[in-house]
């Protein structure tokens, strides 16, 4: 199969033929048909976030099961599913105490031992996110993989695998913002812009869009913005005091995980408020806030992929936005075949664009 490859730190990506396994105990093997592009897999091409290399990059992915392990049961050829990176065993602490999410369990990769997923030769591959979805077939733990309605067009499916459960679910799951509530949403990529969707369907009185893109705040009201502050303007703690009559803001959800607007999210808040951090921050980053505020009662907290239950939250977003309460066809700036990986990762970097798709058939 085709595969875009990452051999090294800051390189472009080359589409190589390597091959897949069969799928054994667990595993699920799946074809893609969309892939989303997020700013994790480009930490990776950076380094900010340390991964083995060669690798695949790519974990925001939908498709149609090909081969089913002989333990799987959730699943089974033909069926329409979305992968979500959230794989999980099922029976720790974390899995029957309601928070699957946290798991990560070591049971959702092959051991070193065993045959590698993907390899070329003697050569081995590390998929990122257990997935590796920047290719033409990946082979998955069954723990992630939520059959979805046929319906569902794959090139919208596949964002909620990652970036909109992340920010939707943030709101919603993990802030439990209320009708009523102010928020301030930092960052108008996917991630902020599915917050942002997810608190006007929470009846949030008003969304408050901060970015250093015009183009992104004016987005950003297509998914329910009440507000934009554009961020390369001044102090955003001041703007929002400003446009909130020094009220400050109930709820800040922080969307692009650097020191700077993680703390900006923390003193912004109203006495009680809540700062939720979304962003994916370097591993060695550390923060500053000051200790009077806790006094205050301002609360800080983290998400991780929006604290989803996959079997129950995927299908429910996709009931969602085929009722035409979740907005995915405006999310979607650019759809490439997976050729054009490399081209995808510089439109990222100029900021511009909420989310490109790769696709598979094109």
């Amino acid at each position: 199969m085709k595969a875009a490859v990452l051999r090294g730190l800051n390189q472009r990506m080359e589409i190589e033929e390597i091959s897949v396994s069969k799928p054994q105990g667990r595993e699920v093997l799946v074809r893609m048909m969309a892939v989303g592009v997020c700013h994790s897999d480009l930490h990776v091409i950076t380094g900010d976030s340390p991964h083995p290399l060669p690798a695949v990059l790519g974990h925001e992915a939908a498709g149609i099961v090909e081969q089913v392990g002989p333990e799987v049961h959730n699943v089974k050829p033909g069926d329409h599913v979305i992968v979500c990176l959230t794989f999980h065993c099922g029976h720790c602490e974390h899995c029957l105490g309601g928070h699957t999410h946290r798991c990560y369990t070591p049971e959702a990769a092959r051991g070193a031992e065993e045959p590698p997923r993907l390899y070329q030769g003697s050569e081995r591959f590390e998929p990122f996110m257990k997935m590796g979805a920047f290719a033409e077939q990946i082979l998955v733990h069954d723990s992630g993989v939520v059959p979805i309605r046929r319906d569902m067009p794959f090139d919208r499916a596949c964002l909620i695998g990652c970036g909109v459960t992340t920010g939707f679910g943030a709101v919603v799951n993990k802030a439990q913002v209320r009708p009523g509530e102010t928020v301030a949403v930092i960052g108008c990529g996917g991630v902020g812009l599915s917050a942002i969707n997810a608190a006007a369907a929470s009846g949030a009185g008003r969304i408050i869009a901060i970015d250093t893109i015009a183009s992104k705040l004016e987005l950003a009201k297509t998914f329910g913005a009440t507000d934009g502050i554009d961020a390369s303007q001044g102090s955003v703690v001041k703007q929002i005091r400003q446009l909130t009559d020094g009220r400050g803001v109930d709820h800040a959800i922080e969307c692009i995980g650097v020191k700077q607007t993680i703390e900006d999210a923390f003193g912004m808040l109203v006495k009680g408020g809540m700062a939720t951090v979304v962003g994916m921050a370097r591993f060695d980053l550390k923060v500053e806030l000051p200790a009077i505020a806790f006094l205050n009662e301002r609360r800080i907290q983290g998400s991780m992929m929006g604290g989803v239950r996959t079997t129950i939250d995927i299908p429910r977003y996709v009931d969602l936005y085929m009722n035409g309460g979740l907005k995915l066809d405006e999310m979607i700036s650019c759809r490439r075949p997976l050729s054009e990986v490399n081209e995808a990762f510089d439109d990222m970097k100029k900021g511009g664009l909420a989310r490109s798709v790769l696709l598979f058939d094109a």
